[in-house]
């Protein structure tokens, strides 16, 4: 930035390229035509091979909606749900399970589907009308463990990973709870 006595200061971006930027930040995951879901903003890239990128965005998004997390990227989410589509690929009937639990939500949700819901508490409503589908509990209950279970998202929580390898907790920080 140059500045010259009595000038306005030289903006290497305009208010007008950072509010259009802002915006494209918000539609966070791409699907592309290879049917690959990128997310260029967290720099995370997602291949699919056995369901719809569409429904593989919107497994992402429930994920999300089930156990939010602020502080935990969508890439993370993605790497739970991942194993729905590794699954898909190989048994028609999971992957006719997982797509017929997203249509019967797009379907519920209108025009734009579950992915088009803005607000989170309408999305959880959705949620909550389908809880009796059997694939709602299969991902609640397998969410369980491929989201907290990934050695990455421990440090996020500020989980230090079992303690037995380290001599147990009762030497070794049983006392330093700062957040309690």
């Amino acid at each position: 930035m140059k500045l010259i006595e009595g000038d306005r200061p030289e903006r290497a971006v305009s208010r007008r390229g950072f509010m259009q930027r802002s915006a494209l930040g918000v539609a966070a995951i791409a699907v592309t035509p290879a049917g690959a879901l990128l997310n260029a903003s967290e720099a995370w890239a997602l291949d699919v091979k056995g369901l719809k990128p569409e429904t593989m965005k919107t497994l992402i998004l429930i994920a999300r909606d089930i156990y939010p997390h602020d502080k935990v990227a969508d890439k993370y989410y993605a790497v739970a749900m991942k194993s729905y589509d590794d699954k898909a690929a190989t048994d028609p009937k999971a992957k006719a399970d997982v797509e017929g639990f997203v249509a019967a939500l797009d379907g519920a949700a209108g025009p734009g589907g579950y992915l088009g819901v803005g607000w989170e508490s309408q999305r959880v409503a959705l949620l909550k009308a389908e809880s009796q589908n059997p694939m709602f509990d299969q991902i609640r209950s397998g969410l369980v463990v491929s989201l907290y279970n990934n050695q990455d998202v421990w440090p996020i929580f500020g989980y230090e990973g079992e303690s037995y390898s380290k001599g147990g907790y009762l030497e070794r920080g049983f006392n330093d709870i700062d957040w309690l």
